[in-house]
C-alpha cells in the first residue's frame, strides 16, 4: 500500500509541475490573443518605439477632444472601426493595434504596451484640448496605466480586472501565480495615481472577468470619482452589442 501510494504521489507532483512548466512557458499564448491584419479605410500613422511600429487608426479626424481606446485581447482593431466611428461622430479616436496586432510589429508584453501607449499619447497631445481614455478587458489594464501618467479628460473602463494575478490565481489556485506571471496589469495598485473622472462598465454575465474582481477595483478607487453601471443579460464578450451600452458611453464621455 505505501509503494502504491508514494507512486500516486510521484505522478501527482509529476503532473503538477508538467502542468505549470506548461502554464509558465506558454502564459502569453494565454493572454494575448493576435488578430491579424485588415484592410480598413480609415487613415492611419505609425509611431516608431523601442525597434517596433505600431499602426493606430484614427477615426474622425480633425476634432478638438479626442478618445485613445485599448481593445480586448482578441479585438480587432479594424473591425471595429466603423461602428466606434459612429457612435463618437464629433470626437476623434485612435485605436492602438497592440504590438504583434493587426498592423504593428514586435510582440505583446505589458511593459512594451504601456510603452506604445503612452508614446501615442505623447504624440497626439499637441493636437487636442482634451483626451479621454476607453480600455477594454485586458485594454483596461493599459487605459488605467496612462491615466495614471498623463493628464486625462475622462476615464471609461469596460469589464475591467484589479489585476491580472488575481485573475490567474481565481483559475489556477494551486500555482503561486504572482510568482510565475510576467504581465500582471495591476490597475488596483494605481488608483490612487488617477485624478480623471472613471466610469466602469460591468457585464450581468460575465464569466471571464468575475464580479469578484471587477468588485476589487471598484473598491479601490474614491467613489466620488467613480460612477459603476451593470449591463443586464449580457456576457463578457457581447456587452457592447446591447444598445445601452453606447449611449451611456457617449453620455458619459460628452458631458462637461
Amino acid at each position: 500500500m505505501k509503494k502504491i501510494i508514494k507512486k500516486i504521489s510521484i505522478l501527482l507532483l509529476i503532473g503538477y509541475v508538467g502542468m505549470g512548466l506548461f502554464l509558465y512557458v506558454n502564459q502569453r499564448d494565454f493572454l494575448y490573443f493576435p488578430t491579424p491584419d485588415t484592410v480598413t479605410s480609415y487613415n492611419t500613422m505609425t509611431l516608431q518605439n523601442e525597434g517596433v511600429s505600431i499602426n493606430v487608426i484614427i477615426l474622425n479626424e480633425g476634432y478638438e477632444n479626442a478618445i485613445l481606446y485599448f481593445g480586448g485581447n482578441a479585438e480587432s482593431m479594424a473591425q471595429s472601426s466603423d461602428y466606434i466611428a459612429q457612435q463618437f461622430p464629433t470626437f476623434t479616436v485612435y485605436l492602438m493595434d497592440y504590438r504583434g496586432y493587426g498592423g504593428s510589429t514586435g510582440e505583446p508584453t505589458e511593459k512594451g504596451l504601456y510603452s506604445d501607449a503612452l508614446k501615442l499619447y505623447d504624440a497626439i497631445k499637441p493636437k487636442h484640448d482634451r483626451i479621454s481614455i476607453g480600455g477594454r478587458s485586458l485594454g483596461s489594464g493599459i487605459a488605467t496605466y496612462v491615466a495614471a501618467h498623463r493628464e486625462v479628460s475622462k476615464l471609461a473602463l469596460i469589464t475591467p480586472f484589479d489585476s491580472i494575478v488575481n485573475v490567474a490565481h481565481g483559475r489556477y489556485p494551486i500555482y503561486p501565480v504572482s510568482l510565475l506571471l510576467h504581465d500582471k496589469y495591476d490597475s488596483e495598485s494605481r488608483t490612487k495615481e488617477i485624478k480623471a473622472k472613471t466610469f466602469i462598465v460591468m457585464a450581468q454575465n460575465d464569466r471571464i472577468i468575475t464580479r469578484e474582481r471587477s468588485q476589487q477595483l471598484i473598491d479601490a478607487f474614491d467613489p466620488l470619482q467613480l460612477e459603476v453601471t451593470i449591463i443586464e443579460n449580457r456576457g463578457h464578450n457581447d456587452i457592447s452589442s446591447d444598445a445601452k451600452y453606447y449611449k451611456i458611453m457617449q453620455d458619459f464621455i460628452g458631458e462637461g
